[in-house]
């Protein structure tokens, strides 16, 4: 549960980032931001699985660039269904879809897939007898 209050934190603050960078892409307030990641949370859960099966050849034709065009979708989906969130236009989308989806990458790198907050951690090896790494 946790873990899916951080994902969602995440996803709202990557819409109101790409709300700064991109001029096609706009958000009224935090509680449409907030909103809008709710929206797009639930359509990558039902509509983005189906999405990706459907265009499964183009995608491995594309070496899966052509996702970056169901999240431009599904972000202007978002868009119409969030009054306070727009998106004009499909590159604007493509855009926003690339900036929030590098923006999950690196921020949810460092969630567990329990839901914690990762840590970094090492091994260290030592030479043991006989010259074998332990």
């Amino acid at each position: 549960m946790r873990g899916m209050l951080v994902r969602w934190i995440i996803l709202t603050g990557g819409i109101l980032t790409i709300s700064y960078l991109i001029d096609g892409i706009e958000v009224r307030g935090f509680a449409s931001a907030v909103f809008a990641a709710a929206v797009l949370g639930l359509l990558n859960v039902f509509f983005r699985p189906l999405l990706l099966i459907l265009t499964l050849p183009i995608n491995i034709l594309t070496l899966g660039l052509f996702t970056f065009v169901i999240n431009a979708l599904l972000l202007m989906m978002a868009s119409g269904v969030i009054a306070g969130f727009e998106v004009h236009g499909f590159w604007p989308a493509v855009m926003g879809s690339l900036v929030i989806s590098v923006i999950n990458w690196l921020l949810a790198s460092f969630i567990t897939p329990r839901g914690g907050i990762g840590r970094v951690e090492y091994i260290e090896i030592k030479r043991g007898r006989g010259g074998r790494w332990e």
